[in-house]
């Protein structure tokens, strides 16, 4: 509850917080003799971690273990079940930032281009990768999209994020005019079943899209438009920030499109692509000018 209506974790984040808060339970009680959660120690935690490691879990998992317990005995703190909290110095793996897969706006008219706009429901898949790529939004928020939060007179959609967060953001005509052709021209003939009348995006059956459905369109998009990168859905999301950032836009206001709690999230979009800075350097280096000399200061 605390999860859920203090902090507004989404339900998939409390379900993988109580799991990994179970593996300490597990690992607690297998102690001879067992430990209840009040008894654990420092030493305890760093000796659950290391059992994960040897288990194979990597860096990241490892991360997320720390974040649940360190929530979980921050509660109990508060509550008054313990005296002091045993996950103050416990340390956290060192993460490696890696760069996301963006794609090119060539693959994305690529992988556009590649739909067969004479099959059932092209409209609505030619939609849902504009909206995915013009809004940046996450694979839920467009499977979650409804009729009701389309503002397009304003230019703008209401999008429900993690945690049930809301927030504005800008579509632009493009999109916009795909989702009223899928609107006017597919979706009215689909059959209507119960909890899915707002719903933006429909399966053939009436029902709300799922995500490995959107997973699988994206998949097969890319192998039909020749893309070789490794994508999904979210590639898209980081395409949007990236082509903002290096177009020049404000990181804060990228921020508030993608629904970033922390501006050091977005802060990952600031990296250019090799061409670009080669191309940089060639223009203004000195010493990359051909035929140019000069003395270093």
């Amino acid at each position: 509850m605390h999860l859920k209506l203090e902090r507004s974790l989404s339900d998939r984040t409390v379900e993988a917080y109580l799991r990994d808060v179970g593996k300490l339970k597990a690992f607690a009680e297998s102690q001879h003799p067992p430990l209840k959660p009040t008894e654990v120690r420092l030493e305890d935690l760093q000796a659950f971690i290391t059992t994960t490691v040897k288990a194979g879990s990597k860096a990241t998992s490892q991360a997320r273990y720390l974040s649940a317990l360190r929530v979980f005995y921050r509660s109990l703190l508060r509550e008054k079940s313990i005296t002091h909290d045993p996950t103050e110095l416990l340390e956290s793996p060192r993460l490696a930032r890696k760069l996301p897969v963006f794609l090119s706006v060539e693959e994305i008219n690529g992988m556009i281009g590649a739909i067969d706009m004479s099959k059932p429901l092209a409209h609505r898949d030619k939609a849902m990768i504009e909206a995915l790529y013009s809004c940046g939004l996450r694979v839920s928020e467009l499977c979650g999209l409804r009729r009701s939060w389309l503002h397009f007179g304003e230019g703008f959609i209401r999008v429900v994020g993690k945690g049930d967060k809301e927030r504005l953001v800008p579509i632009g005509p493009m999109a916009m005019d795909c989702i009223r052709q899928y609107l006017e021209h597919e979706r009215v003939h689909l059959p209507h079943r119960p909890k899915a009348e707002d719903i933006v995006f429909l399966n053939a059956r009436g029902g709300q899209l799922s995500r490995m459905s959107v997973f699988n369109l994206v998949k097969k998009l890319a192998v039909a438009a020749g893309v070789r990168k490794t994508i999904s859905p979210h590639t898209f999301r980081h395409s949007f920030a990236t082509h903002l950032v290096e177009g020049g836009a404000d990181l804060r206001a990228v921020q508030e499109m993608l629904g970033h709690a922390s501006i050091t999230t977005t802060e990952i979009y600031t990296h250019l692509d090799r061409e670009y800075l080669r191309s940089n350097i060639l223009q203004f280096h000195p010493r990359a000018q051909k035929g140019r000399t000069g003395s270093a200061a």
